[in-house]
């Protein structure tokens, strides 16, 4: 009986506390690791079979998709990217809350709000289904997934430095100027290097010249790192925030 108080302060303390930082730090760290070890073995190992092409001439480096649709990469890349994926979608749902409270009275930025969160949540599906469907085992899947993990990723970067902008404007924090500020300069980047993938790939596909192919890989390994980047910048919005399992008002009766 003299203990009750004590179990009383133990379970309502938190299951798992930890900072927003750290969280955004390992969310990042899986696919980045996930990546740069696919590429890394699929130039030591399987380098003739990842650079191939259908124009049969010299190339490089392998794209993205040749170089996890091998084993042991595809199992290394699915792994990274199925564990990243749930906290992702905590992080669109964080991201959502932190708007709606910012923007309570302000309609177009509550639907604007709501629109980066549907592409935030697009974007992250299709990055999973382009990512368990390889381009070895269903083509046109892989290349519609991916189509609409770019077309995703670029809407919800444009709302993203549009919301960010109008809090700049009304708000004085330098961290949040900061994150606005890299921002549009990650979004700029990173929509210019999908334009030189798209010419890269289109001018491979049309005249098979040699080399080309290397530098749309080249160009989609900058988009992939600069979107990772886009992302990482949550550690200045969301910085202060905690990341806790606790348990519910009801799990504490008894």
């Amino acid at each position: 009986m003299l203990q009750g108080p004590y179990v009383s302060l133990d379970r309502d303390r938190p299951l798992i506390r930890l900072p927003y930082t750290s969280f955004t730090i390992g969310t990042l760290v899986l696919p980045i690791t996930g990546l740069v070890v696919s590429l890394f073995i699929s130039l030591v190992y399987h380098f003739e079979d990842a650079i191939y092409t259908h124009c049969h001439v010299s190339n490089y480096l392998p794209s993205i998709s040749g170089a996890i649709s091998r084993i042991p990469e595809r199992y290394i890349w699915r792994c990274c990217i199925g564990l990243h994926s749930a906290p992702r979608y905590l992080m669109a749902a964080s991201y959502f809350r932190f708007y709606r409270s910012r923007f309570a009275e302000k309609l177009p930025e509550l639907i604007l709000s709501g629109l980066a969160f549907l592409c935030n949540l697009t974007e992250n599906s299709a990055l999973l289904l382009l990512t368990y469907v390889a381009s070895t085992e269903d083509y046109t899947v892989h290349k519609y997934a991916f189509f609409v993990f770019i077309v995703s990723s670029l809407l919800h970067m444009l709302i993203t430095c549009r919301l960010w902008h109008v809090i700049k404007k009304h708000y004085v924090n330098p961290e949040e100027a900061t994150s606005y500020k890299w921002k549009l300069r990650l979004f700029l980047f990173n929509i210019s290097c999908c334009v030189a993938a798209a010419y890269f790939f289109r001018r491979h596909n049309k005249h098979c010249e040699t080399g080309v192919y290397t530098l749309f890989a080249f160009c989609e390994y900058l988009v992939v790192f600069s979107n990772m980047a886009f992302h990482g910048t949550v550690h200045w919005d969301l910085g202060n925030h905690m990341v806790m399992v606790a348990p519910t008002p009801e799990d504490k009766r008894y």
